[in-house]
């Protein structure tokens, strides 16, 4: 690869350089040398002449070669761009800043007063917010049962039949651009490539972007020493703050240069057909559908009660919720993986939110202002369950956090996002973003009421808590998991997993994992808001065959990992 001389790329022009496949490298006699990945025609050589406005001569570089001089070369401006460009676009959409000035003065104020309160009329203050938390509880369960069971009585995925993925003419297709964001991943870097290599798409119009922190020596290694493809881009993610996913793929977005783009994680195994199912889809769906989701599912459902109960809830919210959300044409939080993005809207957005650390999640509500809508198509991508208790609090504390920092910035402006969305989405925005966590926040309080309640002869604490409240409590117990038991029994019907139906009576017992998770979330809003939980994958017993189909195995070494994961609302 020839170096660039500093002096003669620009960086207004960097994001020009990767999308169209050229670069300029340096002055020659009196010319400037261009870097091209592209089939040489006078037509394109005058164009790129007038941009760099001198004569030039072209010298073939591959598409990987080109990006590594950009990174190289605008390393500062990519760092910038990546971390801060949303913040920089609109400071009230970015989580850079836990609260803003008015949030803060205004919490400021409710804790005085809630201090007084609770001097003044102790009992009086507690058994209030009992009261007020356990409305919010039911209310925010009543409204995902009755968006699931609306859900229920549609199939909203885009059907693509097998006739037409054979009408589709390679030579028809745009590049489609594939982003993998990896951190300490050697140890999968093996499956990573076999798994994105059977994508049945042209080679010269696919590129896979594999996006590695400049500090993970051997991961970069593993991925020379696995010798991908011509078409596997290698980006060096400049070190910066903060280090998170989302900041990774927001360079991987900068030098893209497909019309489409879509996530996968390290160790996803997407169907092969699915990059050109979703083209179908797209081409059938209005210019206002700007994300088409793939449903996910997991090979390694039976290896324990976890990854059960796991299972469930993913397959109650892809298969109901998400329907259910699109039917009432509400606000859907987006998943981390398998999303493929109209490449032109996704850069309108912004981007990703570095700072939120469910970038999904806040991008989904940002879209929804923009009137932007979600589709679902018919493929799936196989990944792995979480399997072990510790790495599953860790996890999930991670997810709750970052709707806890996502409704914190959309309610910094609640009249501005009411006359974006309208009152009933703001609705929906505000029970399922800001209701789920301060549901789990709730569980283990009302657990620990109702057994006091049965335990200490019946009614005696009715003189602390009045029977209301207390009867209150129980109604949020009964209904509230039933419902949920419901919901997750619902779950495995569409994908026929009946032998996981039972599994959901155990779902009291998740919540409770929720819970736990959910005050994990909370001091670590307060403490520390931008650090990224990893996640630990490969760990599974379970090993994925090409054909689809999972058996028990060796468990594979455990590798901290930042992918695999994607912010649904759980429960």
């Amino acid at each position: 690869m020839s170096p660039a001389d500093p002096s003669v790329p620009r960086a207004d022009l960097r994001l020009r350089y990767a999308r169209e496949g050229w670069v300029p490298l340096r002055w020659e006699d009196g010319v400037v040398v261009i870097g091209s990945s592209g089939r040489s025609s006078p037509r394109r050589d005058a164009r790129i002449s007038a941009v760099v406005d001198a004569p030039i001569r072209i010298e073939s570089m591959s598409q990987r070669d080109i990006v590594e001089t950009i990174v190289e070369s605008f390393s500062e401006e990519l760092v910038e761009s990546a971390a801060d460009g949303l913040y920089q676009q609109d400071p009230g959409l970015s989580a850079r800043e836990v609260l803003s000035r008015g949030q803060k003065a205004w919490a400021f104020l409710g804790l005085i007063v809630l201090v007084g309160l609770v001097v003044l009329w102790p009992i009086g203050t507690v058994v209030s917010i009992v009261a007020v938390a356990s409305v919010i509880f039911l209310a925010s369960t009543l409204f995902k049962f009755s968006v699931a069971l609306r859900g229920s009585r549609f199939d909203l995925v885009r059907r693509v039949s097998d006739d037409e993925i054979r009408t589709v003419r390679d030579e028809d297709l745009p590049i489609y651009s594939v982003l993998v964001p990896v951190f300490r991943e050697a140890g999968v870097v093996g499956r990573l490539v076999a798994n994105l290599g059977r994508l049945d798409y042209p080679a010269h119009k696919l590129e896979i972007i594999v996006l590695v922190e400049e500090e993970d020596v051997e991961t970069r290694e593993a991925i020379e020493a696995s010798h991908p493809p011509e078409n596997f881009v290698v980006v060096t993610v400049p070190k910066g703050s903060p280090q998170t996913k989302p900041r990774a793929c927001n360079v991987g977005l900068e030098v893209a240069r497909g019309e489409f783009l879509v996530i996968y994680d390290a160790e996803d195994a997407p169907e092969p057909d699915q990059l050109k199912k979703t083209i179908v889809a797209f081409s059938h769906a209005s210019p206002e559908t700007v994300v088409m989701q793939a449903a996910l599912n997991y090979f390694n459902a039976r290896e324990n009660v976890l990854t059960r109960l796991f299972t469930l809830e993913y397959s109650y919210w892809f298969d109901y919720m998400l329907a259910g959300l699109d039917v009432r044409d509400l606000p859907i939080p987006l998943g981390g993986t398998s999303n493929h993005f109209r490449t032109r809207a996704l850069r309108e957005l912004g981007g990703w939110d570095p700072y939120n650390v469910t970038e999904d999640a806040d991008l989904g509500i940002r879209a929804s202002a923009l009137g932007y809508r979600v589709g679902v198509v018919d493929s799936t991508t196989m990944e792995e369950a979480t399997s072990a208790i510790g790495i599953f609090i860790g996890q999930r504390s991670r997810w709750i956090k970052g709707y806890m920092q996502t409704a914190l910035v959309h309610a910094r402006r609640p009249g501005t996002l009411i006359r974006q969305i309208g009152l009933r989405r703001f609705g929906s925005f505000a029970l399922l973003i800001a209701g789920t966590p301060l549901t789990f926040l709730g569980v283990i309080p009302f657990s620990i009421l109702l057994v006091a309640s049965l335990v200490l002869a019946g009614w005696s604490i009715a003189p602390v808590f009045p029977p209301i409240v207390l009867w209150l409590s129980l109604l949020n117990f009964l209904i509230g998991n039933a419902l949920m038991i419901y919901l997750n029994m619902m779950g495995p019907f569409k994908r026929g997993a009946f032998s996981l139906v039972g599994w959901a009576i155990l779902n009291p017992a998740y919540w409770l994992l929720h819970s736990v998770a959910s005050y994990k979330a909370l001091w670590q809003l307060i403490t520390k808001p931008h650090y990224w939980q990893k996640t630990e994958h490969g760990t599974s017993a379970f090993e994925l065959h090409e054909d689809g189909t999972a058996t028990p195995g060796t468990v594979a070494p455990a590798g901290s990992s930042r992918t695999g994961d994607r912010a649904v609302a759980p429960g």
